[in-house]
């Protein structure tokens, strides 16, 4: 149904860190570059009626200051909106707030690249425990969907078939790479690399039901 391998290394993923007034926060970045104009993707990230057709059902007010909430998932506030290049907001989750923000470029011959940043304050047991896995696979899972939704041949995974295909070998998989290259990036980012593999086995875990090894 999809190439696992390709929709991994299409990916770009980043690990890093800033300073906020309330203190240090780990910053998580994923990019892929679509075939697909800027103000068609742009349609795609912000349109409530094709947002749920590769994420989520989504409802509030989808404008400045407007109130989302994903079904059963984050909620929060749009903070600024610059159409069809950026916006931003609050990821709202569990009584914790992190915050998001997409940016959308222009690459030329109608391809765009998406650019998802996700600065959240993560206690560090808690990130040395699973590190930037436990969020990034689930953003992995979101740019597979929107490539899916984008696919001008139908292939990929619909948010329908998704809950099915996680549980599938080929969906294992995708979670396990993804798991793997999100370590990959927390390495690269200066984090010792056996800890950053012990991280990994328990996000992978956690994922796919299998025990860590």
């Amino acid at each position: 149904m999809t190439d696992v391998t390709h929709q991994i290394s299409a990916v770009r993923r980043t690990v890093g860190s800033r300073t906020l007034e309330a203190g240090e926060a780990r910053v998580m970045t994923i990019s892929q570059t679509y075939d697909a104009p800027l103000e068609d993707l742009w349609d795609a990230c912000t349109n409530a009626e094709r947002i749920p057709r590769w994420f989520l059902p989504i409802s509030g007010e989808l404008r400045l200051h407007g109130r989302y909430q994903f079904e059963g998932n984050a909620g929060g506030t749009i903070q600024r909106c610059d159409p069809p290049k950026s916006f931003a907001a609050t990821w709202e989750y569990g009584g914790e707030v992190s915050w998001i923000e997409v940016r959308l470029t222009p690459e030329g011959d109608g391809r765009t690249r998406f650019e998802l940043e996700h600065v959240a304050h993560v206690d560090d047991e808690r990130w040395t425990e699973f590190g930037p896995g436990a969020v990034g696979v689930g953003w992995d899972l979101g740019l597979l969907g929107l490539a899916s939704h984008l696919a001008a041949d139908g292939s990929g995974i619909s948010p329908e078939q998704a809950e099915a295909w996680m549980g599938s070998e080929e969906g294992r998989r995708f979670v396990t790479l993804s798991s793997e290259s999100w370590g990959e990036a927390s390495v690269a980012a200066g984090t010792d690399p056996e800890a950053a593999r012990a991280a990994t086995a328990r996000t992978t875990a956690f994922y796919t039901g299998a025990p860590a090894a």
